[in-house]
């Protein structure tokens, strides 16, 4: 079962009172009920979209076995899990609504810190399903140097992390 071992009440009561303080400024300008009106269309849209990010993410954890995970791509794996979790990384569509949960479920089934750090660094520098937007937006060169740029990063990332933490986490 994927359980998050950090604590999740700091998130949640922090975005309870912004909420609530925004909330109260809304109403103040006469604006609450616009206000709540656009965060609940902006959760129908996104709720299944997250609903089936976490339902791959604990499948993931359910169905493939914790040693092959922790064979292909665990603290054992070495540099081959981390090349792994970077392409994996980059190939990862959508935001933090689906990225956040399947990290979360690979580190629970045995994936190395240094896979999850490489993963969760190419998903947010490499994003190949971003590409198209980003050469409509600022063309080829730009998209290329930038690429090439960070190209390096996901498994650097993820080396450190291996080296510097991996024998202090897991899942």
């Amino acid at each position: 079962m994927i359980t998050n071992k950090g604590n999740m009440l700091f998130p949640t009561i922090f975005m309870a009172l912004a909420a609530a303080v925004l909330l109260y400024a809304g109403y103040r300008k006469g604006v609450h009920v616009k206000g709540l009106m656009w965060g609940l269309t902006m959760t129908l849209k996104i709720l299944p979209l997250v609903f089936l990010a976490l339902l791959v993410a604990g499948m993931v954890q359910l169905l493939i076995p914790r040693e092959s995970i922790s064979a292909w791509i665990g603290s054992g794996a070495g540099l081959r899990g981390i090349i792994l979790g970077s392409i994996a990384g980059s190939l990862s569509p959508g935001g933090p609504y689906v990225s956040l949960p399947i990290a979360l479920a690979l580190l629970h089934s045995g994936a190395s810190i240094g896979t999850v750090v490489s993963f969760l660094t190419a998903w947010s520098l490499m994003a190949v399903s971003r590409l198209p937007m980003e050469i409509g937006f600022l063309g080829w060169k730009v998209t290329v140097i930038r690429v090439m740029s960070t190209f390096f990063f996901p498994p650097v990332a993820g080396l450190i992390a291996q080296t510097l933490f991996g024998s202090r986490t897991g899942g």
